[in-house]
């Protein structure tokens, strides 16, 4: 009986294991703004009902909004700058920009649908406009490159694979590991794809993109001696994006 069950467990697992990749060969579709495939089971409409569902909840752990509305005016103007003068105005998304009161997390991040925040702390950081722009712009890639809703999906694809591996075999715990590691990689792709695109935005909104260089060397030095190893980090080492954000400089300025 034992040798039995073990068997109808591998089967069942195999079965689980199966069903995740043939859904996710279903859910493969070509971003019309970046034309790269990725692995979606959202729609638009889906991602913009997620970020401004959380809005409010992500506000909340970052001491709410600043009360100070001329910076958030300024913030409103850069953000729509940025979008009405690139593809990010072609899309279904509504972009709304917030600027939390967290004096001491240096950080921005965006929600799917277009929900893009950006701390005090980072933003009295930075020097000039320009560098408001270049995280503005990046936020917008991340919307663009629609990496919230493709993290959304690989998760739940890596819990269906931890499933059926558990099911067949004491091997959840590996598989997560790996499910893990392949979402730690595809983040790091996410920030240099969305440093890319925040070039080409601030280069068509009439911006710097040099300062974009600026802002990742506020970011190096805001970490200080101890930041974390790119390897042990979702986002890249600044040094790092910092070439590839000179390459991309270069690659939109000969278009």
């Amino acid at each position: 009986m034992r040798r039995g069950g073990s068997k109808f467990r591998l089967i069942i697992g195999a079965v689980v294991i199966a069903f995740a990749f043939v859904k996710k060969c279903g859910n493969k579709t070509v971003n019309p703004y970046t034309n790269r495939v990725q692995n979606i089971n959202m729609e638009p409409r889906q991602e913009i009902a997620i970020g401004i569902q959380s809005a409010p909840q992500m506000a909340q752990q970052h001491g709410g909004l600043h009360p100070d509305t001329k910076l958030q005016e300024l913030i409103d103007d850069i953000g729509e700058k940025l979008v009405n003068n690139s593809m990010a105005r072609e899309t279904p998304y509504k972009y709304d920009f917030h600027l939390l009161a967290d004096d001491k997390t240096i950080n921005a991040f965006a929600l799917p649908g277009g929900q893009i925040f950006i701390t005090y702390a980072l933003l009295s950081k930075l020097k000039n406009k320009d560098q408001v722009a270049g995280v503005l712009g990046h936020e917008i890639g991340h919307v663009l490159g629609r990496h919230s809703a493709e993290r959304i999906a690989e998760s739940e694809f890596w819990k269906t694979i931890s499933a059926g591996a558990s099911v067949g075999a004491d091997a959840g715990g590996i598989v997560n590991q790996y499910g893990n590691n392949t979402l730690l990689k595809n983040g790091r792709e996410d920030e240099l794809e969305s440093d890319e695109l925040g070039v080409l935005f601030m280069i068509n909104a009439g911006y710097n993109p040099n300062e974009m260089i600026g802002v990742m060397k506020i970011l190096k030095q805001a970490a200080g001696p101890n930041r974390v190893p790119e390897f042990q980090s979702s986002h890249p080492d600044p040094e790092n994006r910092i070439q590839h954000i000179q390459e991309a400089i270069n690659k939109y300025h000969k278009s």
